[in-house]
């Protein structure tokens, strides 16, 4: 069976899907952008699990290209799945743990039994990584992973990245 993958341009916040995909900073404590929206719409319940998370498994953070899950709580959702996307870096070659955090998260999202994931655009917004090769990324290691979700959701903040990802995906 393969993954159906959707573009779409929205607040990954109201996605009402099994699995919302959380570009977090490493802390887990909540931020800006998404991390940020997420952490204000899902409520305290998904702070204090991230909070526990980080005392008992990360203390030192989540490393980067990793991928953990916490309740949504006052998402439409069941889980938000946290992942640490890598800083862009021109003095080295960082995509591969680009392309690990949506491996992870694919891999958790098996692990809950998620049909149907929302993802953001990793490390394209604040984390500085070129758009179009973040969408390239992104589209090519979903389609690449052998995963039971059935729909994948890149729910992208603005027209610019909806249309590198639609590029990505050739639609």
């Amino acid at each position: 069976m393969s993954t159906e993958i959707v573009i779409e341009r929205g607040d990954i916040t109201g996605s009402t899907v099994d699995a919302v995909v959380n570009a977090a900073n490493s802390s887990l404590l909540g931020g800006g952008g998404v991390d940020g929206a997420i952490h204000r719409r899902g409520g305290p319940e998904i702070l204090a699990e991230c909070r526990a998370l980080r005392e008992s498994r990360y203390p030192d953070g989540l490393p980067t290209g990793r991928a953990v899950a916490t309740t949504a709580g006052d998402l439409p959702a069941r889980w938000v799945i946290h992942t640490v996307g890598p800083v862009y870096a021109t003095s080295e070659d960082r995509a591969h743990l680009l392309a690990s955090c949506y491996r992870e998260s694919l891999r958790v999202a098996d692990e809950l039994g998620a049909r149907s994931v929302a993802f953001p655009a990793v490390s394209a917004g604040v984390y500085g990584w070129p758009v179009p090769d973040a969408a390239r990324i992104a589209v090519g290691t979903v389609r690449d992973t052998g995963t039971a979700v059935e729909q994948v959701r890149f729910v992208l903040f603005s027209d610019d990245v909806l249309q590198a990802f639609e590029t990505a995906a050739g639609t």
